[in-house]
């Protein structure tokens, strides 16, 4: 056996080993190596750099407590072999503390004692000596919910999204790479961090194109946009029971302008001229396009949009791709209103997200059943003029 089989199969057993790395700490390290990997691009030099500063962190945390079992397996051992009461190995056992972060932490507040000698204890039974574990049945541990929604809020100053955004989350890279084309969950098995076996997370995709419209078409869109300002209706959603044309201030404020007149024209054929390519990044089949949804978005000071999939109820089921192209007046004078694709697992939050800061003149595609959310828009002025205007809109297959 080589050298590197020894490794990997010493690397295998304490993988098994919840002790070793917790479920959530793998979890919390298959997210990490994804959004390092997004970063650093086709770039080998930099995916080298950061999966060798990785690699180095998880390795002394794993040796740490691999090095702290093995000691209390021998302690433990002799403790058996010399007759000295279970009390005092469980105790010792007890003072061992695990990090739940990973990577090298500095000593905070008391450190756990190094080694003891052990002293020989006298001929005849003795009673256990130091604090003894709790004997008979333990209540519970009860779990504190989190994030329960507040119920629906009228439209009175800025909003935030209700049970949409995630708790104690990480932050992943804002825009980056252009187009950007995010990792898929299949490529886990065939890289470094194959062993982690994380097989259900799915990565949101989606790719970014800049400087979409011609100069000419964007001024045309905004003045066309301003020009329609009493046009502009509250925006609805569908009711999770599947009735269309709700208002639900509490999921999603906005306006929206149904007629874009030759914009939609404009927009699609551009549309349909990148369509391949963008399926093609999204590794997607092609489709017929049997029809075309389009609408303008105004978002203004406080308006969001909770975390949905466009795709979720049956109405709109045959919904297959997802466009959102930015626009607004110069200078920009609103912040926010970022659009957040979710990673998953399974049918939950897996706790990462990937972010689009919206951009003049630029489109980003994603497949509708990616969860997503825009975030509250900042927007002093309260200006229309000001607003944060997408032309989004969804492909039918």
């Amino acid at each position: 056996m080589t050298s590197k089989q020894i490794l990997d199969a010493f690397s295998e057993t304490l993988m098994q080993d919840e002790r070793i790395l917790s479920p959530r700490e793998r979890e919390l390290l298959t997210c990490l190596l994804q959004n390092a990997r997004a970063v650093s691009g086709s770039d080998p030099q930099i995916q080298s750099a950061v999966t060798a500063a990785i690699a180095r962190s998880v390795g002394e945390t794993v040796a740490q407590r691999a090095f702290a079992l093995l000691g209390g397996s021998i302690v433990e051992q002799i403790l058996a072999g010399s007759g000295i009461p279970a009390g005092i190995g469980e105790n010792m056992a007890a003072r061992v503390q695990f990090s739940t972060t990973l990577g090298p932490q500095p000593p905070t507040g008391p450190q756990p004692p190094t080694q003891t000698p052990l002293k020989t204890p006298p001929a005849g039974p003795q009673p256990p000596t130091g604090p003894q574990p709790p004997t008979g049945p333990q209540p519970p541990t009860v779990k504190k919910p989190v994030g329960v929604p507040p119920g629906p809020q009228p439209p009175t100053g800025p909003q935030p999204p209700t049970g949409s955004r995630p708790v104690g989350e990480p932050q992943p890279p804002s825009h980056g790479l252009k187009p950007l084309t995010v990792a898929r969950a299949g490529e886990l098995e065939s890289s470094q961090v194959g062993v982690l076996d994380a097989p259900t997370l799915v990565r949101a995709q989606c790719v970014v194109l800049d400087e979409f419209l011609a100069p000419q078409e964007l001024d045309e869109l905004v003045s066309y946009t301003l020009q329609h300002e009493a046009e502009f209706e509250t925006s609805e959603v569908i009711s999770p029971s599947g009735e269309p044309g709700v208002t639900d201030y509490s999921h999603r404020r906005s306006r929206v302008l149904m007629d874009l007149g030759k914009h939609e024209n404009v927009i699609v054929e551009r549309i349909r001229g990148v369509l391949p390519r963008v399926l093609d990044q999204l590794e997607m089949e092609e489709f017929p396009v049997t029809q075309v949804e389009a609408q303008i978005t105004a978002s203004n000071d406080g308006d969001f949009f909770g975390a949905h999939c466009d795709d979720s109820q049956e109405l709109i089921a045959s919904r297959q791709l997802t466009f959102v192209y930015f626009f607004h007046g110069e200078p920009c004078r609103f912040d926010g209103g970022e659009l957040r694709l979710h990673d998953v697992r399974g049918t939950d939050t897996c706790g990462s997200y990937q972010t689009v800061v919206p951009r003049q003149n630029q489109i980003v595609f994603f497949p509708c059943s990616v969860l997503h959310e825009i975030t509250p828009v900042k927007c002093p002025s309260r200006a229309f003029a000001d607003s944060r205007f997408t032309l989004n809109g969804w492909l039918h297959r």
